[in-house]
């Protein structure tokens, strides 16, 4: 089965949970988190779960699981805590936590940053995989950041993603 195939079998419609990691962000604060529900609703897809918590691998750990584990959560989203500050836990919080890597997320994402802000790409430590049959991808909080993700690799591949990562 071709791409073409692949991509016509793949969901119209996702379902997505959306996780923002951050000591300094709450609620009224969360541009990251405000922008991926917008762009994922005008892109005609469903958030079914939103949170916020801090850069504490425990509670990422347990948000992360616990959306993976829904019934009704095809892909989760995560934005924050992907630098290289010592506070920045997500990626090696989630590192831990796949089953099996997509490497192909984070790298196509630092060359597309790299073409809009130059050799900063580098201390994005954006990286996606697999828990369970659910996709996991995170990203940085930057809103502008967050629009590159969605515009050129999320929102284009998300049915596919999760086709895909259930065997499809």
């Amino acid at each position: 089965m071709g791409l073409v195939e692949h991509r016509a079998a793949s969901p119209d419609r996702i379902a997505f949970a959306v996780w923002t990691f951050s000591d300094t962000r709450d609620a009224s604060t969360d541009r990251g988190g405000d922008y991926l529900v917008e762009a994922i609703e005008a892109a005609g897809h469903r958030v079914v779960e939103r949170g916020l918590c801090p850069d504490d691998p425990a509670r990422i750990s347990a948000a992360v699981l616990a959306a993976a584990e829904r019934t009704d959560v095809d892909l989760v989203l995560t934005t924050g805590g992907t630098g290289i500050a010592p506070t920045d836990v997500a990626y090696t919080t989630l590192r831990g936590l796949f089953d099996s890597e997509i490497p192909g997320f984070g790298e196509l994402f630092r060359q597309l940053s790299h073409a809009e802000i130059g050799s900063a790409a580098i201390l994005s430590r954006a990286v996606g995989g697999l828990v369970g049959d659910r996709v996991v991808l995170a990203m940085p909080g930057s809103p502008k950041a967050l629009r590159l993700a969605m515009e050129s690799i999320v929102l284009p591949e998300a049915g596919h993603l999760v086709s895909q990562s259930r065997g499809g």
